[in-house]
């Protein structure tokens, strides 16, 4: 084994013993304020000129036009200016800017396509952004053992493609899949419609390389379902990029689905589309997906797409049954009873490929096409228990009318993953209502035993909560593995956890 990995991963072994951390999921973390500590000049002017003697000219980006596309992400309340943007070209290109940010202590921030919802990929101020989107190379496929090893900056919904003609597909599918990169999908243990069975990112990705962020390169995981020892990998996929950047992904691939069988719902109101969901799972139902719309988020998706959604109904259920012909066969006449019962007064099955993809193409469309409803809008990513989403649906609508804001709802209801659209006009001064309003959401969600975020990431926008969700000795134990990992807080600061003053020579508490 090479002593750099043996180091590295010891290091990461040796936090997590320390602070009796046992590793199988990806960890939460703590609150940190607004601010980030300030970066000194001449620092930042070194590290530049090292980077520029490193770097093509084309591929380092420090003129204040060519910065400010990076300014953001897709959560665009929050922008920050970065010192320089790199545009790597190559794993080492990554390599050698985290080990110079390093060597002169400057904050870094890893980015793929920018589709954060969080906040989670917004530059450090006056830090450096690495852009991954050309680490793009799809470095092996084994169709035997059903194995695709990708660069970052591979898109998600490329995976698929390639595996296609292999009878394979790569099952998480989140909405920006079109666009989204693998590498921002494991930062954020990405989900999907299909997540309830199959489960998040983290599911399946079998083994990582990756930089930490003083510069040192490691293996985690492996090729196999089963590895011995503590899951590194799980421990990695979805830590918001705080252990440093993925340089390959080693994915899990599985045989593309035999059959379909797609129900479309219409309800009366919205909470007996949510009281449905848990009506089909209690009965022992295991469907590829359940989404619920509102009558909001239809009309908006609708005038986008024209998917033939009910023009009458407050709540829109769709579950998708997937698997092997007979499987499917068996499972749809329970299903249709179950929707039957549940109070539906219109229901249609699709009966082709072309419908279903339809009807699909509405629902992922859905929080672009919301954009035609209102200049701007807030995306809420709470979970609540299955059996309260009627429940949770009520609530917020009653919220929505306390603070005189629309809500379009759209959500993973086979999980309770609820994603409210919070539609606002921050010329009107109705940004800071809409984010007390969002607040609110995600004290519901606590107050339900839920969680504040179940797939985009806590980021810059969820950070405030997380005291209200976690005890203080949960988030020390958080905050003190991370900085035994990055000693000098340097990986994606500011979000997440808070910036202690100790971090690295001149920075101040946040």
């Amino acid at each position: 084994m090479n002593p750099m990995r043996r180091t590295a991963k010891g290091r990461i072994l040796a936090a997590c013993a320390r602070h009796h951390l046992v590793v199988t999921l990806p960890i939460a973390s703590p609150e940190v304020a607004r601010t980030d500590p300030p970066l000194g000049a001449m620092t930042v002017e070194r590290l530049i000129r090292e980077l520029d003697r490193l770097l093509a000219p084309e591929r380092l980006l420090t003129n204040a036009a060519a910065l400010a596309t990076f300014e953001s992400d897709g959560l665009t309340a929050f922008k920050a200016r970065p010192s320089a943007v790199v545009l790597a070209q190559t794993q080492d290109d990554v390599v050698r800017t985290v080990q110079l940010c390093y060597e002169h202590d400057v904050p870094f921030v890893a980015r793929g396509s920018g589709t954060s919802l969080s906040g989670g990929s917004l530059p450090i101020p006056g830090g450096i952004v690495i852009a991954l989107n050309r680490l793009d190379r799809v470095v092996s496929l084994d169709p035997p053992a059903r194995l695709c090893v990708v660069e970052p900056g591979v898109l998600n919904a490329q995976v698929s493609r390639i595996a296609a003609p292999h009878g394979l597909y790569y099952a998480p599918d989140p909405s920006s899949g079109a666009v989204c990169t693998i590498g921002g999908n494991v930062a954020f243990n990405s989900g999907g419609a299909h997540c309830l069975k199959y489960g998040m990112t983290a599911n399946h990705v079998l083994g990582l390389k990756v930089v930490l962020p003083d510069g040192e390169m490691t293996e985690l995981g492996s090729d196999g379902l089963e590895s011995v020892g503590p899951d590194l990998t799980g421990f990695f996929v979805g830590s918001e990029g705080l252990f440093g950047i993925a340089l390959e992904v080693t994915l899990r691939l599985l045989p593309k689905v035999e059959t379909y069988g797609t129900v479309m719902a219409a309800y009366r109101s919205l909470a007996e589309a949510g009281d449905a969901v848990a009506r089909i799972v209690a009965d022992g139902l295991l469907p590829g997906a359940m989404e619920i719309m509102d009558r909001l988020a239809m009309d908006a998706a609708e005038a986008a797409v024209h998917a033939g959604y009910p023009a009458d109904a407050e709540g829109l259920l769709i579950v998708e049954l997937e698997g092997p012909r007979e499987e499917v066969a068996a499972e749809h006449p329970r299903l249709m009873q179950l929707i039957e019962a549940s109070g539906a007064y219109s229901v249609r099955v699709a009966d082709d490929e072309v419908e279903r993809a339809t009807i699909w193409k509405g629902r992922k469309g859905a929080f672009s096409a919301v954009g035609r409803l209102s200049p701007e809008y807030l995306v809420q990513d709470g979970v609540v228990p299955r059996g309260r989403l009627g429940e949770a649906l009520e609530r917020i609508g009653e919220l929505g009318r306390h603070y005189g804001l629309r809500i379009a709802n759209v959500f993973h209801a086979g999980d309770g993953n609820l994603h409210p659209l919070i539609l606002f006009d921050s010329t009107r001064g109705e940004l800071g209502r809409a984010e007390e309003l969002a607040g609110e959401i995600l004290r519901m969600c606590i107050a339900m035993g839920g969680s504040i975020t179940g797939e985009h990431g806590v980021g810059m926008e969820k950070r405030a909560y997380l005291r209200e969700q976690f005890h203080e000795a949960d988030m020390d134990v958080m905050t003190r593995v991370r900085d035994a990992i990055d000693t000098k807080q340097l990986a994606n600061r500011g979000k997440m956890l808070q910036v202690v003053a100790s971090a690295a020579p001149g920075s101040v508490a946040s």
